[in-house]
């Protein structure tokens, strides 16, 4: 039975070395360390499912692969820290190693501490990748033996899948670099997101988590568009496809309001959930993020979506200890936050970034006064989020079950998306259940950040 740590990072590097298939005589095989958010997990999905088009076979095992893939992130100088560290275990274990990802944007930087790299590639330069692999191993397929699954290669289980719509970021925000790794907004056509997202529910994915640097200006960048927001023709698509539709990475464009609406209705698919990066409250440290500043308004916009969409969740994550940031404005974080009520909350200490211009800032704050104010601010998320749990006991819903053990099945309800929000447990009569089941439970018992129900 898997748990819900308070403070995991979805932007935190972490390995994943994938799973193997059956392996043929002689067939070539290639591993893959893949770090980081879902979007980079996307990128490793799309790479291998090449590879193994081409007759590869993925290897769970550095011993059992001919090299190996690291596909790094590069989104705070811990997470590079730790893709270095990954770098060189692959080196270690393998010695064959291709490095590609965010950090492969900063080619000096990984070959200054290995060397010994093969080849190094920037994010989503798929072309590149499969040259260096094809120098490395080269491929052997046999048309008649290596058949791809429908769904291609998936780092997730097999009942949810991450629905990349966009790469880069037109925001200019202080604290990132991710414009200058991924380059500015790309939508990609929404046939295309259609074609995938409908091959994926076709080969048994109960629930699309759809994600970008900006899914809500999705489409914007496309010369004469008809629609103003094309998000929202997406959206009403996707629902129509009988899998559960989570959005991700939502700036609180005044268009986002017309998706509530299709939240609130249960028919539609889009489930009332909103993953939005608020990052702070105060409006004084948002203009020095050079981010929206309208902290206030936002609370009017968050109490009219509650007011169309009873049901609607909201996650979010905050930076606290940015440059500058006093007291009376962590003061103001928290008590918009009282405010503000949020269901679902991460919260990371700010860090520099190689690149980044928020390090140029004057007054940085101190790391033990970081690591106060991270604990002041995950006792107030901590005690919102089980007051709202303990709200929950005694009601029905629908729950997704990602997996059965010995002690429990754990699911989630349309409130939790995986690995980043909490779970809801059945201990009794979960007999028959299996990964990918809707189940209807109520709810006995909550948690600070979990739940625990019955079957009905």
């Amino acid at each position: 039975m898997s748990t819900n740590p308070p403070d995991l990072r979805p932007d935190r590097a972490q390995a994943q070395l994938v799973t193997s298939s059956d392996r043929r005589e002689g067939q070539p095989s290639i591993g893959m360390v893949s770090l980081g958010c879902p979007k980079a997990l996307v990128d490793s999905e799309r790479i291998l499912t090449r590879l193994r088009a081409e007759g590869y076979d993925i290897s769970a095992s550095y011993d059992g692969a001919d090299a190996v893939i690291v596909n790094t992130c590069g989104f705070l100088d811990s997470a590079k820290a730790e893709s270095l560290e990954a770098i060189g275990e692959a080196l270690q274990e393998n010695g064959k190693v291709i490095v590609t990802g965010c950090l492969g944007a900063e080619p000096d930087y990984i070959t200054g501490a290995h060397p010994k790299v093969l080849a190094v590639t920037g994010p989503h330069q798929y072309e590149q990748v499969l040259d260096a692999v094809h120098a490395a191993v080269p491929p052997d397929p046999d048309p008649f033996v290596d058949l791809l699954p429908a769904r291609g290669i998936s780092l997730t289980p097999r009942h949810y899948s991450y629905l990349k719509i966009s790469e880069g970021c037109n925001h200019k925000c202080k604290f990132c670099i991710i414009p200058d790794m991924r380059g500015r907004l790309a939508s990609r056509p929404h046939a295309a997101v259609m074609r995938e997202a409908e091959r994926l529910v076709g080969a048994g994915v109960r629930e699309l988590l759809v994600i970008s640097q900006d899914t809500s200006a999705f489409g914007t960048d496309w010369k004469d568009r008809e629609a103003k927001a094309p998000i929202l023709d997406l959206a009403r698509d996707l629902g129509t496809l009988g899998a559960w539709v989570r959005l991700h990475y939502v700036y609180p464009y005044p268009h986002v309001r017309e998706l509530i609406p299709m939240m609130a209705d249960p028919s539609s698919g889009l489930l009332p959930y909103l993953d939005i990066p608020f990052q702070h409250a105060h409006p004084d440290v948002l203009k020095r993020m050079a981010r929206p500043a309208a902290s206030a308004r936002t609370l009017d916009e968050i109490a009219a979506w509650r007011a169309d969409c009873p049901d609607l969740t909201l996650r979010s994550t905050f930076i606290v200890g940015y440059p500058g940031e006093t007291e009376a404005e962590f003061q103001y974080l928290l008590d918009w936050m009282d405010e503000a009520q949020l269901d679902r909350v991460g919260c990371f200490q700010y860090e520099n970034v190689d690149g980044a211009r928020s390090n140029a800032l004057p007054d940085h704050v101190a790391p033990e006064l970081k690591q106060e104010r991270w604990e002041r601010f995950m006792e107030k998320a901590q005690a919102i989020s089980e007051a709202k749990l303990e709200a929950k006991v005694g009601q029905r819903m629908t729950v997704l079950v990602d997996e059965v053990d010995d002690e429990a099945a754990t699911c989630r309800t349309t409130a939790d998306a995986p690995e980043i929000d909490g779970h809801l447990y059945i201990d009794e009569d979960y007999d028959g259940l299996s990964p990918g089941d809707f189940v209807e439970v109520e709810v006995d018992e909550a948690g600070e950040y979990d739940l625990w129900g019955h079957r009905v």
